[in-house]
């Protein structure tokens, strides 16, 4: 083992002590109860949907015991950084009103970049250095991955412990020559844990849980030759934690394997050991079977998904919230958005995410809204994804205003068609002069004589009349399609097919196709009221 002065002299020389930290970052002054806890996103990738869920819950149940939530970003892992995915985790935190309660500028406990907190991870490395519980292991690449194959072939768990830790207990001459040579090295742990020993802990949502001692000497500080040495995950989540006062980690279930390695650094450390919440995973129907929901596979992992596709917030979260808490799912919208999260009543099997429900939900949650309320969320969302539609509501609001009222305002089962800002331009777009779409008679329809609809709708433009009772409005196409050789009925039609060019289908379709561009749309006669006389007029004068 080198000597304390050896040991330090690999640091820098006014480089402090543990104590220093600790009263730099002293327990929190918190009620009895409050919890304190964190998310930590990492920048080597985009935020999945389940960052989201596991943020929100975790600002839930801090906000709600007089705690502390924060959002530390683990960006350690430089190399594998990962362009604009800082910006994306703001985007996404505003997105959805999930914002830390504390940060830089508004928090005592940052720096709240990993990246920025180097002195505090170089200090408890030292501690445990000095104390003989790490070691520099001077591997190099080659000898780790000829020492994996080797284990493979002796069918032995792969790792670094016990014989194959080759500097585990090199002699303090060998570490020395190594110094002398200047090799690159990284600093390993020295695991206390030994075969067939189990240790036990209680998982908050999981209840008691037993796990084998982690026996494998893992990293703690990443190779000595980079420009700024960084610790490994698991050396700074335990510091981190610690020094921010965490007393409630929650994240996702993949890291349950690491809780033997985390339990062993907090005492070699002196730190109390940490609680835990894991929280299991969102899942993806796939035929007969589920599976993790995948951002490699799966768009609707992206959280740029949502934000993109213009769902509203609160009809996410409220979906989000209700699979965290089943009981949330059966209470009315805002009362569920105001519940408490409860941890204990997190599942430990997986949710799963159903597009279609969210669907289902989301239009539950548009139809409660005004039609001012929709544009300006409609307005707020095209900004960024739509600008062209932002000017054509800013031209046209009025008109806005009453294409979103058809069907919706003053009936007892309102349109449930819209689901996402992102179909406002799909399903309202015909409405704006710009985006009307070039009438086209298909299918059955186009084996109308081409004279017959000329004349039948250069008379319907010439004699409209733009009235306000739906029956009467209705009667001007009923009269034109008798005086055009069509039956009043497709009774009346099909009593003598060979007398009528059709029944009073075919022309009412022909208008809805002039002024809308489909055959399927809103209440006819409230199309035409939305749009305007001289706007009925000029499209139904398209097809004369």
């Amino acid at each position: 083992m080198l000597t304390r002065s050896e040991i330090d002299a690999l640091f820098r020389p006014d480089l402090p002590e543990p104590e220093h930290w600790e009263r730099t970052y002293p327990p929190r002054d918190l009620p009895a109860g409050a919890l304190v806890t964190r998310f930590a996103p990492s920048p080597t990738g985009f935020m999945h949907i389940g960052g989201i869920y596991v943020a929100m819950i975790a600002r839930d149940v801090a906000r709600r015991s007089g705690g502390s939530y924060f959002v530390r970003v683990e960006d350690t892992d430089q190399a594998r950084g990962v362009e604009g995915a800082m910006e994306q985790f703001d985007r996404a935190f505003e997105y959805f009103s999930i914002q830390p309660t504390e940060g830089e500028g508004t928090g005592a406990y940052g720096p709240y970049r990993q990246s920025q907190r180097a002195d505090l991870y170089l200090t408890f490395v030292r501690h445990l250095l000095r104390q003989g519980q790490a070691y520099l292991c001077f591997a190099t690449r080659e000898e780790l991955a000829e020492m994996a194959a080797r284990q493979q072939a002796a069918k032995v768990p792969t790792g670094y412990y016990g014989r194959w830790a080759t500097w585990r207990d090199a002699p303090a001459e060998q570490v020395r020559a190594a110094l002398a040579e200047d090799r690159p090295y990284v600093v390993r742990f020295r695991s206390p844990g030994r075969p067939g020993v189990r240790m036990r802990y209680v998982d908050q949502i999981r209840g008691p849980i037993e796990a084998d001692e982690n026996r494998n000497d893992v990293v703690i500080l990443k190779a000595s030759d980079q420009a700024l040495p960084l610790p490994t995950y698991h050396f700074a989540h335990v510091v981190d934690d610690h020094l921010m006062r965490v007393n409630l980690v929650i994240r996702a279930d993949e890291w349950i394997s690491s809780v033997p390695v985390h339990h062993q650094l907090s005492a070699a450390l002196g730190f109390e050991p940490f609680s835990y919440a894991h929280i299991a995973p969102l899942l993806k129907q796939e035929g007969g079977s589920k599976r993790k929901l995948s951002k490699r596979k799966d768009p609707e992992a992206s959280v740029d998904y949502y934000i993109e596709a213009g769902y509203p917030v609160e009809a996410v979260l409220y979906y989000l919230r209700g699979l965290a808490n089943g009981r949330l799912a059966e209470l009315p919208l805002a009362e569920a958005l105001t519940a408490p999260i409860r941890i204990e009543e997190c599942g430990v099997s997986g949710a799963l995410i159903d597009l279609p429900k969210l669907d289902h939900i989301s239009a539950d949650v548009i139809v409660g809204l005004s039609g001012d309320e929709i544009l300006t969320e409609v307005t707020r969302w095209a900004s960024t994804y739509d600008p062209e539609l932002v000017e054509l509501i800013d031209a046209e609001r009025d008109l806005a205003r009453r294409a979103l009222a058809i069907e919706r305002e003053g009936v007892d089962n309102p349109r449930k068609d819209l689901k996402k800002w992102s179909e406002f331009r799909r399903i309202y777009g015909y409405f704006f002069t710009r985006l009307a779409p070039t009438p086209v008679l298909e299918g059955p329809l186009a084996s109308i004589d081409p004279a017959v609809v000329r004349g039948m709708m250069g008379e319907f433009a010439a004699s409209y009349q733009h009235l306000d009772d739906p029956q009467e409005w209705f009667n001007q196409i009923r009269e034109l399609a008798a005086r055009h050789g069509f039956a009043g009925s497709q009774k009346e039609f099909k009593a003598n097919p060979g007398r009528y060019h059709g029944s009073i289908r075919e022309p009412s379709q022909i208008i809805r196709i002039a002024l809308t561009g489909s055959t399927r749309s809103p209440d006819l006669f409230q199309v035409a009221r939305a749009l305007g006389r001289e706007e009925t007029v000029r499209r139904v004068s398209l097809l004369a």
